[in-house]
């Protein structure tokens, strides 16, 4: 069993950034791979980023390629997305999820992933 905390989230102007961290429970952490998804009001939860367990590899949605930034501290238990340059439509909930020796195209899938967070608020006002 995984337990994942989320924390970051918050209330920015555009432009500005926000890192989210995503704190998972047990000793198993590296052979997880982790993917953070969104989900606006009003819309279906869509794949953000994620990483593969090693942290060498790494996906991103065309929307955030090259503003959003994801890492992982195998040591802190933790996977990071950094978000630059956030725009309105960046607004939603985000959520963190763990994939049991995930890997390749199938992280931009929910269904891939075995736990998940309770998601936390990020909300970009123009």
């Amino acid at each position: 069993q995984v337990q994942l905390v989320e924390s970051g989230g918050g209330l920015v102007q555009a432009g500005d950034s926000l890192r989210l961290s995503c704190a998972a429970s047990g000793r198993t952490f590296s052979t997880y791979a982790m993917g953070w998804f969104r989900q606006a009001p009003g819309r279906e939860r869509n794949f953000v980023a994620a990483i593969s367990w090693s942290g060498g590899s790494t996906y991103y949605a065309d929307s955030v390629k090259g503003r959003f930034t994801i890492s992982r501290d195998n040591a802190k238990n933790t996977v990071y997305l950094q978000m630059n340059s956030l725009k309105p439509e960046d607004t939603a909930v985000y959520s963190c999820a763990a994939d049991y020796r995930g890997n390749g195209n199938n992280l931009y899938f929910q269904r891939s992933y075995d736990y998940w967070g309770q998601g936390t608020q990020v909300t970009v006002s123009s």
